[in-house]
């Protein structure tokens, strides 16, 4: 900044008599005299001097009158960077326009800032006269060129926002400032309304697309959906290291993509990154990952209630429903050794002391055995071959709930993972059409799970026709109806949506009113999760079914259809159904809870803003909305046991009502799923000795103790993954689909229906971070671990973790967390540290 000039001194060595005179003022008024009282003496010096140089512009002398003109300008810079707020500015962009032009820059950064909001403002005003903006955007031009080069890519970003042209921003990104750019477009997305979220994403796309950024350009893909980007992606990278890397990320999304030619041009190369894409690998890891963090050990039910820290009453009690006690030992037993192929319950060898697998399966009942039998499925996770080896003596039995386990089981075990000869369909597909009804479920849930997401036609053609079969009973109609929505999960297919549809319109009044009928708007909500407005030609046709399940479906598509978007307005639309006081019959109130937590999970404000708005809810609802805010409370804490919620639900599961107080317990096991936190523990331990005589409330405690200690504390259920920047679509659908399960607890999870329970393996991921090299082996390198600090828009090259400790890969990554490589000797091929890294040796690195 120029020094401001001395006013006895303009023009140099053209010096007047009156230099060293003083302005004659005028008679002083007492109101002038009682302004420049207010004045402090620096504004009153420089009052004076932008007098005096008023005087010297006057001059007949050329040189005076210039040197006077230059000495203005430098002393008007400088007070417009005290008084930016001030009425100095608000006529900047009418002088600029009418003025001579120049360089925009040499009157400084906050004249180019207010500039721009005048501009914002200006635009908005003639969009509205519809008169010309060419001018507007010359200018917009210079300013965006100005902010990219000192560093204010934030601020660029938002005037071309105003100004509706972000295009502009590819020409003046670079190699330095690219990265930060783009931060904030995929950041400021997620406050964006459609469809101006997606074209913001497109551009992040095309800059990174630009600056060969492949990984972020194969995430941003990811976000949008869009199967074209993602090959553009595989077609544009020349370099099959970088490919393996994209394929995890793939992978890790949960999504079905078939390489071609095109992507991948060798046909060995090709299969083995299919091999990737299809998930072959994951049990692999996840098994290196316990073995390193010496977890290997099976752990029995009774390991996780650890009954002897309780006082007497409840450890000693006698068992007061040991068929429902086994049932819950059943899942507890699933859920704490998922993916590690061994247990103490199912796979014992026939001849062990402890008795067989076969003692334990029929020391359930009837519906009971078919827990039984999947949850070997749930064991053996990830693992196919060993799975079905393990689940092919199930098929030969002759009682038909073991029949139904062990169909489902296939199902749950080839969860995310894809293969060629498609073993699950082989299986399953020929008792889709069984006699009995428990086996077709079985089947129907089987493929469901096994296909997630895959849009498999095949599958269509056999599960519609069920929708519409006058004969099929009820609860077939609604599981087909839940599968062929997870399979198609996000599609927008008409088929199917028009087969639920007419599957709906169909039924009775009394079906109506059956808690399982809830299954199908569900259904039909899956098939546009994330989709937005892709939803309303069906949320039309809704209107048109019976009231009794009208409201319930509309709720439910609208929650669906913006799950994960933010939408604010969305918010405000269920948070008005809430409010209703309504009769006892209405059941929409239930998703409608429920869609606030699922419209407003992507981001942390949102989040804890829903977090307050349920505690409202919570204060002032009526009995149905109280017995949906646990869950959804539990949906917006999934692995990720914040305190403030933790605190809610344990007040929550002493409730009066019964439901209420079911609801919390599960979602207490859900915030706390596969963390194994201590708190939670303690808390379900202590509600296990309250409720040792109610066998339902009992039940739930020991299901939430299962989630807790889930995979022994290797897994998490959070459906976001990228450092939050991905939701995978099939995780969300299997958290969904078991809330809607709980809406009516007792005729579901506590009735027959209990195997529902298993869709929550679609949300099952490791949350590890394993480095493999360039053969995929596993190497164990230094990284840090901390927790992840937000740098978006911030000056300089800041830290992105805190608080950070260095470990041993591999490592386990918590809810926030961050890791990064502590380590020159490697460069990793992703951005971001998550799940399988690919790391290549560093050629510049050198020893110490």
């Amino acid at each position: 900044m120029a020094p401001v000039p001395d006013p006895n001194n303009v023009g140099g060595g053209a010096k007047r008599d009156e230099a060293t005179t003083k302005v004659p003022s005028k008679d002083p008024k007492k109101k002038d005299d009682k302004k420049e009282d207010d004045l402090s003496e620096e504004d009153l010096e420089l009052k004076q001097n932008l007098e005096l140089y008023v005087e010297r512009v006057q001059d007949p002398n050329p040189e005076l009158q210039k040197a006077a003109l230059e000495s203005m300008r430098i002393l008007w810079s400088y007070m417009l960077m005290g008084l930016c707020s001030t009425l100095f500015f608000q006529e900047s962009l009418g002088y600029r326009l009418t003025g001579s032009g120049g360089d925009i820059g040499s009157w400084g950064h906050e004249y180019v800032r207010n500039l721009a909001g005048e501009i914002a403002e200006e635009y908005t005003m003639r969009q509205s006269e519809e008169a010309s903006i060419e001018d507007l955007m010359d200018l917009v031009k210079q300013i965006v060129a100005f902010h990219m080069k000192h560093n204010a890519e934030t601020e660029a970003v938002d005037l071309l926002m105003d100004v509706e042209d972000l295009d502009l921003l590819l020409a003046h990104v670079d190699r330095t400032n690219f990265r930060r750019t783009c931060n904030y477009l995929t950041s400021s997305a997620k406050f964006l309304p459609g469809p101006d979220d997606m074209l913001v994403l497109d551009i992040a796309y095309m800059i990174y697309m630009k600056f060969e950024e492949y990984p972020n350009a194969l995430q941003v893909a990811l976000f949008l959906d869009n199967m074209q980007y993602v090959k553009q992606v595989f077609t544009s990278c020349t370099d099959l290291l970088r490919k393996k890397q994209f394929c995890y990320m793939i992978s890790r999304h949960g999504i079905t993509v078939e390489l071609d030619s095109e992507m991948v041009a060798d046909k060995d190369d090709r299969d083995m990154l299919q091999d990737i894409v299809n998930n072959t690998k994951l049990s692999e890891g996840y098994l290196t990952l316990a073995r390193d963090i010496e977890v290997m050990e099976a752990k029995t039910p009774e390991d996780i209630y650890k009954a002897h820290l309780l006082d007497g009453r409840a450890s000693s009690s006698p068992s007061v429903d040991s068929a429902r006690q086994n049932l819950a030992a059943t899942f507890v037993n699933a859920f704490v050794n998922a993916g590690f192929g061994q247990d103490k319950l199912m796979t014992v060898p026939s001849d062990a002391a402890s008795g067989t697998a076969g003692n334990w399966l029929f020391k359930n009942k009837e519906h009971g055995k078919t827990s039984a039998a999947a949850s070997l499925g749930m064991i053996l996770l990830w693992d196919v071959d060993a799975g079905l080896t393990q689940l092919d003596k199930y098929f030969h039995s002759t009682d038909n709930p073991v029949l139904a386990g062990a169909l489902l089981g296939v199902g749950i075990n080839n969860c995310g993972i894809k293969s060629d000869c498609d073993p699950a369909l082989a299986l399953l597909g020929e008792y889709v059409d069984n006699e009995d009804s428990s086996v077709r479920i079985g089947a129907i849930m089987g493929l469901g799970i096994a296909y997630a997401g895959s849009q498999n036609d095949q599958l269509r053609s056999s599960l519609s026709p069920i929708l519409n079969d006058a004969k099929a009973p009820l609860d077939v109609i609604a599981f087909a109806a839940l599968s062929l929505g997870m399979i198609y999960v996000g599609s927008c297919n008409e088929e199917v949506a028009q087969s639920i549809i007419f599957a709906l319109m169909d039924r009775s009044e009394a079906q109506l009113g059956d808690a399982l009928t809830r299954f199908l708007p569900l259904g039909l909500g899956l098939l546009y999760l994330g989709k937005q407005e892709s939803v309303e030609a069906t949320a039309e046709v809704s209107k048109t079914f019976n009231e009794k399940i009208r409201k319930y479906c509309d709720m439910t598509l609208l929650s669906c259809a913006y799950a994960g978007t933010g939408n604010v307005l969305k918010v405000q639309d269920l948070l008005a159904q809430c409010g209703e006081h309504l009769e006892k019959g209405d059941i929409h109130q239930g998703p409608a809870v429920l869609g606030i937590a699922m419209v407003a999970m992507s981001e942390e404000l949102g989040l804890d803003m829903a977090i307050r708005s349920l505690e409202r809810v919570l204060q002032y609802g009526e009995q149905n909305i109280r017995r949906a805010v646990p869950l959804a409370l539990g949906l917006l804490c999934i692995s990720n046991p914040k305190v403030n919620v933790m605190d809610t639900l344990s007040r929550l599961s002493h409730d009066t009502d019964s439901e209420v107080a079911m609801a919390a317990i599960i979602s207490l096991g859900l915030i706390g799923a596969g963390t194994n936190n201590a708190r939670i523990a303690g808390m379900l331990r202590n509600l296990s000795s309250y409720y040792y005589k109610d066998a339902s409330l009992l039940f739930c405690v020991r299901i939430a103790q299962g989630f807790v200690h889930m995979g022994k504390g290797l897994l998490t259920l959070s459906p976001f993954h990228s450092e939050r920047l991905l939701l995978s679509p099939t995780a969300l659908a299997g958290i969904v689909t078991l809330l809607h399960a709980c809406l009516d607890m007792k005729s579901i999870i506590l009735g027959k229906y209990h195997y529902v329970l298993y869709f929550i393996v679609l949300a099952m991921q490791p949350r590890m971070m394993l480095t493999v090299d360039e053969n995929l082996k596993p190497i164990s390198v230094p990284v840090r671990v901390g927790q992840a600090v937000d740098v978006v828009g911030q000056a300089g090259r800041p830290k992105t973790i805190t608080g950070f400790q260095t470990h041993s890969t591999p490592v386990l990554l918590a809810a926030g967390e961050r890791a990064e490589l502590a380590t020159d000797k490697y460069i990793p091929l992703s951005p971001i540290l998550e799940g399988f890294i690919i790391l290549k040796e560093n050629p510049d690195y050198r020893e110490e």
